[in-house]
């Protein structure tokens, strides 16, 4: 992988071989200003000259695929993995912050003042919506970028309605149509690249799926969506079309276009906001088999950044950190053996089966089936924050190491690769694990 490089002041130039690098550090010309990705800054001044750069991104619900392409080589491609659960914790913090309001007395009504912006997005999309931003934006901190492209869809939802649109991202030849509409029918969005037969005699493991036409049977071919389902070949025989096949007159009922138009929604704000190009998963889909690249974010961002031939770049992989935890009281229920399975689970597992006070509404009392207690419940009330966290990069003895953990309520700190721990006041910070990290092995 290259090493990013900036200006003297501060303007990003193109990256360099990692022996470059390390040579321009050790004479003192450059210093690190960043590590992922690994970036120098030049301590003298420099030429400005660029190349073009193409950064392709690969825009998920979980994940996001990048990579920065020119016409010769790949100078960083990698993936992203977003943070999860933050719509439980949102869900959890408006509890919280409901009951608080509850106990407060003689509180003035406030319902009334609420008003929501023009484009206002649920906190958990606008979180992943923020993050994307935020990526480009570290990329581009660093790289010359001079084009943008993002994948906005796995389908063209505009042409799906509309087969006569007319453009030059339909001017792919004559297998675009097709690649559109069989990757929304096959898609996670519509069957979930699975048999939609539920009585399915097929028990591979990778299934062989078909795209079928449901209304064959009173002469409807068209390629509608709704005419559209998944099939594997199993199910998909010449016998199961016959009369008293039970795909003669089969019609279930298929999904509807609005989860795909909410997501089409979110990343065009994408597209508009960095001002960068869309492209459909269907162009890189056949795109990626015409080069025979697996799939993965990393490949289909390298495609959709126009890669070809050109060197592949060691892929960067990353993840979402959360920055802090903000509960400062935790409870810990008390664990027990179940007797049933010699499992350990916690008490509300084997609770009493009470709902509430009406015992009507009660279930069955699992708490017959509690064994020795392993472990009793706490409060942990957290009374300071300690200088370091798992993760997090430090120096010692001119070394850099990685905390794994800290002791003696945040005095001693336990190093990756020393079998001692070592005082706090010794070491100094490299890099916080925060916000955007290296994925730890």
């Amino acid at each position: 992988m290259k090493v990013c490089v900036l200006h003297q002041d501060g303007q990003p130039l193109m990256p360099t071989t990692p022996r470059k690098a390390r040579r321009l550090l050790e004479a003192g010309q450059a210093r690190i200003v960043a590590r992922t990705p690994f970036t120098i800054q030049l301590l003298y001044p420099s030429r400005c000259s660029t190349q073009p750069i193409t950064l392709g991104v690969d825009a998920g619900y979980a994940t996001v695929g990048f990579s920065a392409v020119t016409d010769k080589e790949e100078l960083v491609g990698g993936e992203l993995k977003l943070l999860v659960g933050m719509s439980a914790r949102l869900a959890e913090r408006a509890m919280y912050r409901g009951g608080r309001r509850c106990r407060t007395r003689h509180r003035k009504p406030r319902f009334d003042n609420r008003r929501r912006a023009e484009g206002w997005l649920v906190p958990s999309i606008q979180h992943k919506l923020d993050s994307h931003l935020r990526l480009i934006d570290r990329l581009c901190a660093v790289l010359p970028v001079t084009r943008i492209v993002i994948e906005v869809a796995s389908f063209d939802i505009q042409r799906l309605k509309n087969p006569d649109i007319e453009g030059e991202m339909y001017q792919q030849g004559e297998l675009a149509g097709f690649w559109n509409l069989r990757e929304y029918t096959r898609s996670v969005h519509r069957d979930g690249h699975t048999c939609q037969n539920r009585q399915c005699p097929n028990r591979a493991k990778e299934k062989v799926l078909q795209v079928h036409h449901l209304g064959y049977w009173r002469g409807d071919g068209s390629d509608r969506p709704a005419n559209l389902i998944t099939l594997c070949t199993r199910c998909h025989t010449s016998e199961n079309h016959q009369p008293g096949g039970f795909l003669w007159g089969w019609q279930p009922n298929l999904k509807s276009f609005r989860p795909e138009t909410f997501m089409s929604m979110v990343r065009w704000r994408l597209v508009e906001a960095v001002g960068a190009e869309a492209t459909y998963g269907y162009l890189t889909k056949s795109r990626r088999i015409e080069l025979g690249l697996p799939k993965s974010h990393t490949h289909d961002a390298f495609v959709i950044a126009g890669g070809r031939t050109q060197g592949r770049a060691t892929p960067l992989l990353l993840e979402q950190v959360r920055r802090n935890r903000r509960a400062l009281q935790i409870w810990y229920d008390a664990k027990y053996i179940d007797i049933r399975t010699g499992e350990v689970v916690k008490a509300q597992v084997l609770n009493n089966g009470r709902r509430t006070r009406n015992r009507n509404l009660g279930g069955e009392n699992l708490r017959r089936y509690r064994g020795p207690k392993v472990a009793k419940g706490r409060v942990s009330i957290r009374r300071r924050r300690y200088p370091y966290q798992p993760g997090d990069l430090v120096r010692y003895e001119g070394q850099v190491y990685r905390v794994q953990s800290m002791g003696g309520y945040g005095r001693n700190l336990k190093l990756a690769g020393r079998p001692k721990e070592v005082k706090a006041p010794l070491v100094s910070p490299v890099r916080w694990r925060k916000g955007i990290c290296q994925q730890v092995p």
